[in-house]
């Protein structure tokens, strides 16, 4: 006869498991309860009917609000995604420097701009160029979303670099010192590729963050998407399929960028087996010299 128990909690008696049933469907019909309530709100306000959804079938809809709100969303994330990963890949780099004020210095970048809010970047960033005129006026918004994007993504970035590079086996590390190598040519040659396929993952989830966070420059007067659908549905009063479209433009985004790099992170991989990266070295052949045994004693 098994034991019904497990390891970590005994298992529910019949008393627990009714109770369980009751809690369950008590929580079943508070939540249709609760969905209800919202479709009766919606349906009460005329978010449910099918003319709601004619603003879409119209091309200026697309052309005045959601394709300057696509355009932007990209330029503002594409610029931040190529900035932070410059920015992270020096900034992890630094802190495994051997010099202290490189590492302190470095330490203390990443540290700030990780315990700041994306929006508050943003924000001080607008504020700061506007101040100074640093930007056009056309280009302020922009400037401030990719720079906000750009220093928190940066400093998470430069984590998953020094992560990364720090999980690589210590023994590459030291054999090529031993041959001679500076430690920028060992970083560059041995530590670096090797790494970029295991940070890849973590990078590629950050990307993605930074592509959603870009909605906050709405804030600060960014033509973006979320923005855009907002707009949409204040001028046709349809506020739930423009947000409804909106959410599943930004879900086709993200899945491509997750297809894409899971696409590449396959094709690192793959021509690093192509190259030989990855297959151990075949163990030398010792030959002994004529009239000596292997040892090097004479026969």
């Amino acid at each position: 006869m098994t034991s019904s128990s497990t390891v970590l909690y005994d298992a529910p008696g019949p008393r627990a498991r009714a109770l369980y049933r009751v809690f369950s469907a008590t929580v079943v019909v508070l939540l249709v309860a609760a969905g209800y309530f919202v479709y009766r709100a919606l349906d009460d306000q005329g978010q449910l009917t099918a003319e709601k959804w004619d603003p879409f079938l119209e091309s200026t809809s697309w052309t005045t609000y959601l394709i300057p709100g696509i355009r932007g969303t990209l330029l503002a994330a594409a610029l931040s995604i190529v900035l932070a990963l410059l920015l992270g890949a020096a900034l992890g780099i630094g802190r495994l420097s051997d010099h202290r004020s490189v590492r302190m210095a470095s330490g203390f970048i990443v540290e700030l701009f990780r315990a700041i809010p994306v929006l508050i970047l943003m924000i001080f960033a607008y504020q700061v160029f506007a101040e100074y005129r640093l930007f056009q006026s056309q280009y302020l918004a922009l400037a401030a979303v990719v720079t906000g994007l750009t220093l928190y993504n940066g400093s998470v970035i430069a984590e998953i670099v020094r992560a990364g590079i720090n999980s690589l086996p210590r023994g590459q590390t030291e054999a090529a010192g031993a041959l001679g190598m500076r430690k920028s040519q060992i970083m560059r040659i041995i530590l670096l590729p090797q790494a970029v396929t295991v940070m890849l993952p973590a990078i590629v989830s950050q990307m993605v963050i930074a592509l959603k966070d870009s909605a906050l420059g709405y804030l600060i007067g960014y033509v973006e998407l979320v923005r855009q659908g907002q707009q949409l549905g204040a001028y046709f009063q349809n506020y739930l399929p423009s947000l409804l479209v909106v959410a599943v433009i930004m879900i086709i985004l993200n899945s491509a960028l997750t297809r894409f790099a899971t696409w590449l992170e396959k094709r690192l991989r793959s021509s690093r087996r192509g190259r030989g990266v990855a297959t151990p070295a075949e163990p030398a052949t010792v030959t002994a010299a004529p009239g000596m045994d292997i040892t090097g004693t004479a026969r």
